[in-house]
C-alpha cells in the first residue's frame, strides 16, 4: 500500500512518461496483460491511456489491469492511467520513506 507521499512521488515521476499500453474497443486481452506485466517488470511503472471507442471506463481498465499483474493504481487523470509495482529484486525507483539498504 502506498502512502500519499509516495503516491505524489509516483505521480511526479509518471508526469515525464508517455504512454505505452493503449486500449481500444476491444476487451482486456492476455497479450495487453503480459505487456503491462512485463512493463512494470522493467520499468516498475508505466502509464496506459483508454481510447474514446473504450467500453471501459479509464478507472475500471486501470483496476483490472492492476489486479491481474498484482500492481497498485497510482493516479487515472482523464482517460489516462499510470501504475506502479515495485521490482523486489532489482528496484529502480526509491519512494519517499523507503530505507536504504546498505551493500
Amino acid at each position: 500500500m502506498l502512502t500519499s507521499k509516495q503516491r505524489a512521488f509516483l505521480r511526479s515521476t509518471a508526469n515525464g512518461i508517455d504512454s505505452i499500453l493503449h486500449i481500444g474497443k476491444g476487451e482486456i486481452s492476455p497479450a495487453m496483460i503480459k505487456q503491462a506485466d512485463d512493463a512494470l517488470t522493467a520499468r516498475e511503472i508505466f502509464k496506459g491511456k483508454t481510447l474514446e471507442s473504450c467500453v471501459l471506463t479509464p478507472r475500471e481498465a486501470a483496476e483490472t489491469i492492476a489486479t491481474q499483474v498484482n500492481a497498485e493504481v497510482v493516479q487515472v487523470i482523464g482517460r489516462s492511467f499510470v501504475l506502479f509495482r515495485r521490482n523486489k529484486k532489482e528496484p529502480k525507483i526509491l519512494l519517499p520513506g523507503d530505507k536504504i539498504r546498505a551493500k
